[in-house]
């Protein structure tokens, strides 16, 4: 398991809020639930039961490995439970809930009510990949929502909400990382009120349902324009193929080839690192490879991975 990145420090105008808040279960799996179960510990929250997704096979070795979370909580000396049924059992007051992947039932709310953190602006993005599905979009920006949890996929009222921006070329983890971050102050803001959190307010505009990514959609269609190609890219694990084999595209950025660029050929056409797209003639748009992954081999930069596998003039990506 990669180690967590260090916690940057909690801005000073927060001291204030350690050791305020109620006690909590902290429900989440992956790093970025990780990184703000380890901020919360640091600003001193008082956090009495950890669930969390259960031990997983990683690596070539295929050892079981915890979650990120429960990394951090067995680190901390927190206990550790994959059933949230054991929440209602745990003497906590508050539950807080961040990329858990997993709906907690009803009858668990009636007995402790659940903040949840959810990185989008509510109602826009409900479901399970809200930073996947702003990029893929083109959303010029994004957010984190906080929400009194409901059995409902992301329908609860809003306590507070924070929108940025979202950077050219911003990825998935990075933006996601970014939300995390922006997420803690607002949380210990709110914990700091308690028991009087304040009224939330219902989520208002068009709800969209940011659906689980399927592999299919993280396929590279190079009859797409080159400006989603990237998008796809982004969003990570993005894929192709080479001469019949699967080829994963981890970092790639759309370029202009400007005027006098000469016959791009059909989409997929590979010009050294760059490759063509629908809109690459008379000038126009390509993807220009940054970081490779051949099956069973390591990531390599492109000019690394060209020199192993020599592609002749003409070559196509996703044949």
């Amino acid at each position: 398991m990669i180690p967590p990145e260090p916690r940057p420090p909690l801005p000073a105008c927060l001291a204030e809020h350690r050791r305020d808040g109620p006690s909590l279960a902290f429900l989440g799996t992956p790093e970025v639930a990780a990184f703000v179960l380890g901020a919360l510990l640091d600003a001193g929250q008082q956090v009495q039961l950890v669930i969390t997704g259960a031990d997983r096979r990683r690596g070539r070795g295929g050892e079981l490995s915890p979650s990120p979370v429960k990394a951090v909580a067995l680190e901390r000396g927190l206990p550790v439970s994959e059933r949230v049924a054991d929440v209602t059992a745990a003497g906590v007051e508050l539950g807080l809930v961040v990329a858990f992947g997993k709906l907690v039932r009803p009858e668990v709310l009636a007995v402790v009510p659940m903040l949840n953190v959810h990185f989008s602006l509510l109602p826009r993005w409900r479901g399970a990949a809200p930073v996947e599905r702003a990029i893929l979009a083109g959303d010029a920006t994004t957010g984190v929502s906080l929400m009194a949890l409901e059995a409902g996929l992301d329908t609860g009222p809003v306590y507070a909400r924070l929108e940025t921006p979202i950077a050219p070329g911003e990825t998935a983890v990075e933006l996601r990382r970014r939300l995390a971050e922006l997420a803690v102050p607002m949380l210990l803001e709110l914990l700091a009120r308690w028991p009087d959190l304040g009224e939330p307010r219902a989520q208002e505009g068009e709800a969209l349902y940011a659906a689980k990514v399927a592999p299919e959609e993280r396929r590279l269609d190079w009859s797409r324009p080159a400006v989603e190609l990237e998008r796809t890219v982004r969003i990570g694990r993005a894929w192709t193929t080479f001469r019949g084999r699967r080829l994963l595209v981890h970092r790639a950025r759309r370029v202009r080839l400007g005027e006098g660029a000469g016959d791009s050929g059909p989409p997929g056409t590979l010009h050294g690192g760059i490759a063509a797209t629908v809109d690459s003639s008379a000038g126009g748009w390509a993807l220009e490879l940054g970081e490779l992954q051949s099956e069973g081999r390591s990531a390599q930069g492109i000019e690394e991975w060209s020199r192993g596998n020599r592609p002749v003039a003409g070559e196509r990506l996703g044949e």
